[in-house]
C-alpha cells in the first residue's frame, strides 16, 4: 500500500459521510466492535494469503512467489471469508449492506481497480503491506469523480491520488501478523521439513524457533497429521514434548502453562499459541516440575 495517504475529508458536510459512516458502524457491530474487527479481521487476512502460499508443501515463503491465477484467487477468497466473518448475505454485487450493493475490492499493491458495474455504488477496500505488515479496512462510494481517468482492458479504473481523500478508514495501517515462514530464515525452513514424521518435523520447530509465539496454523501446517495435538501433549514418552524434554527443552502451551510462561519471563502467548524455551540452570528445572513437567530432561541436559 502506499505510504503516504492522505487524511479522509468524509466527515459531516461530504456528500458520502452519511452512508458511508451507516455502513461503518453495521460492519464494526456485526464484527463485535472495533477491538474485534480489528483483531479478526487481519487475523483472517493472514489466513486468506497463507492458505494460497502453502509453505509447508510447496516450498514458497511470500506472496511475490504465486502465480497470477493464485494472486487473483487471494481477491475472491477475502471477499468470501469477510461475508463470512461479518454474516453478510451475496447482492448484485459482492454483498448487500443496509439495503446497498456493495462491492468488495481486495489489493496486495498500491490501489485498487474498480469495475463499470461498481461505479457510484458504496465499495469496501481492503489492503494487506507484506513488507510492512499492516493492512487497511475502508469504504468509498466509487464516484467518477475519485477515479482515474484511464483504465485498464477490462475497463476497470483505479481510485485517483487525490480520490484517496475520500475513503473513510475503519483500519489504517493496523498491525497485520507477518508471514511466519518469512521471520526465519531459509536454512531453518529446510531444516524444520528435513523430518519424516510430525514429531521430528514439530520437535525441529520448537528447537529451531524458541522464544518465540508459535499459532495453531503453523503447527497444523508442519504436522501434517490429522491428530496434530497429540504429538504436542505428553504422550507416553513419544509426543513432541517428551523427546525435547529430554533435551531440555521446554514446549508451553498459551493455554495450559500461561503461569510458567510468566514466571520464565517469556513473550505473553494467547490460548491457542504455542512457545519453547531451553531451560538454563537447575532453579528453571526445578521451576519447571513445579508446574507438573516431571518428565523433563536431566540436568546435564540444560545450558548452564
Amino acid at each position: 500500500m502506499k505510504k503516504s495517504i492522505p487524511d479522509s475529508i468524509v466527515t459531516a458536510g461530504h456528500p458520502d459521510h452519511a452512508l458511508l459512516s451507516a455502513i461503518s458502524a453495521e460492519i464494526t457491530t456485526r464484527a463485535g466492535g472495533a477491538d474485534a474487527l480489528a483483531e479478526t479481521f487481519s487475523t483472517m487476512l493472514r489466513q486468506c494469503v497463507d492458505d494460497v502460499i502453502m509453505t509447508p508443501k510447496t516450498g514458497r515463503r511470500s506472496y511475490d512467489e504465486l502465480e497470477k491465477t493464485e494472486k487473483t484467487y487471494i481477491g475472491t477468497r477475502v471477499e468470501i471469508e469477510l461475508r463470512a466473518m461479518l454474516r453478510l448475505s451475496k447482492g448484485r454485487l459482492d454483498t448487500v449492506i443496509l439495503g446497498h450493493d456493495v462491492d468488495i475490492k481486495n489489493t496486495m499493491g498500491s490501489n485498487w481497480m474498480i469495475p463499470t458495474e461498481a461505479i457510484d455504488n458504496p465499495c469496501i477496500l481492503v489492503a494487506a503491506d507484506e513488507v510492512r505488515a499492516v493492512c487497511y479496512l475502508g469504504l468509498i462510494v466509487a464516484r467518477p469523480d475519485y477515479l482515474t481517468v484511464g483504465q485498464n482492458k477490462d475497463s476497470k479504473k483505479s481510485i485517483s491520488a487525490a480520490g484517496f481523500a475520500n475513503i473513510l478508514w475503519l483500519l489504517r495501517d493496523q498491525p497485520y501478523p507477518a508471514n511466519f515462514w518469512r521471520t526465519i530464515a531459509a536454512d531453518v525452513v529446510e531444516r524444520i521439513f528435513a523430518g519424516d514424521t510430525g514429531n521430528q518435523r514439530m520437535a525441529a520447530l520448537f528447537r529451531e524457533v524458541q522464544g518465540i509465539p508459535i499459532t495453531r496454523d503453523v503447527v497444523q501446517a508442519v504436522a501434517r497429521q490429522q491428530d496434530f495435538m497429540r504429538r504436542i501433549r505428553s504422550d507416553k514418552g513419544r509426543g513432541t514434548r517428551d523427546h525435547l524434554a529430554r533435551e531440555g527443552i521446554l514446549l508451553l502451551s498459551g493455554h495450559y502453562d500461561a503461569p510458567l510462561i510468566a514466571e520464565l519471563g517469556l513473550p505473553v502467548c494467547t490460548g491457542s499459541q504455542f512457545i519453547s524455551y531451553q531451560m538454563r540452570g537447575e532453579a528453571e528445572l526445578i521451576l519447571a516440575k513445579e508446574h507438573g513437567f516431571e518428565a523433563v530432561g536431566l540436568a546435564s541436559s540444560l545450558t548452564i
